[in-house]
């Protein structure tokens, strides 16, 4: 049977500062196009249909418009995403986050993300996000009530990069300084924007836009075993 994979989005729009926000257009279109030749994706997020895109990312991967914005079953599967709360980690064999700051702001602290995630982490399924997108896991534990960072090697958006992009303001936490808060090994690229992948069992992370692509082939291999 086709394995499943459910991409969860943002439905953050805005900011701390009140700047536009949502989810980031290649950190879906990427690993979107790696994976959906070999297996069922579905879509999903906290408010359910057409979660916002960043505008940012639109204006900034124009390559992806076509591709990924105007793709017949992408559009569908965008306006029919699923609520959260309609989601059972049961019906999937991994979760992916798309990045963006977004989930930063509502999947961090989302209850029912929390428990979605750990749900799939304990079931010993791939639990994967890039960018910000790990922000959705910082609340998420194993069997043992655990932070699935402590003590594991993972990645993220980093502080010299958010710095770079002038977005501190605009977010309740940094994502490399909450990965060490609770006990995780964050490692970076040599230098900030470089492809990061980290694999560590079951959890999946990529650093930043560049490495959208890698997490998907990462992603595709780990559910090929």
């Amino acid at each position: 049977m086709t394995k499943r994979i459910l991409f969860v989005f943002t439905s953050a729009n805005r900011t701390l500062t009140g700047a536009s926000t949502g989810w980031y257009l290649p950190e879906a279109a990427h690993p979107y196009y790696i994976l959906a030749p070999h297996f069922t994706i579905e879509f999903a997020s906290p408010e359910g249909p057409n979660p916002p895109v960043d505008e940012y990312s639109v204006e900034t991967f124009p390559d992806d418009i076509p591709k990924f914005l105007e793709d017949p079953l992408v559009k569908k599967k965008l306006e029919t995403a699923q609520k959260l709360s309609e989601v059972k980690a049961d019906d999937y064999d991994a979760v992916f986050y798309v990045g963006g700051h977004g989930p930063v702001l509502d999947l961090a602290v989302d209850p029912i993300n929390i428990q979605l995630g750990s749900a799939f982490y304990r079931a010993g399924k791939v639990v994967s996000a890039v960018c910000h997108g790990p922000a959705a896991l910082v609340g998420v534990t194993d069997g043992s009530g655990k932070s699935i960072f402590a003590g594991k090697p993972s990645t993220g958006f980093s502080n010299v990069e958010e710095e770079q992009i002038g977005k501190v303001k605009d977010l309740p936490f940094l994502l490399e300084d909450k990965i060490s808060s609770l006990g995780g090994k964050y490692e970076k690229a040599a230098e900030p924007w470089g492809a990061k992948v980290v694999v560590a069992g079951n959890l999946i992370t990529g650093q930043n836009p560049a490495s959208a692509h890698p997490i998907g082939e990462a992603i595709l291999q780990a559910l090929q075993k």
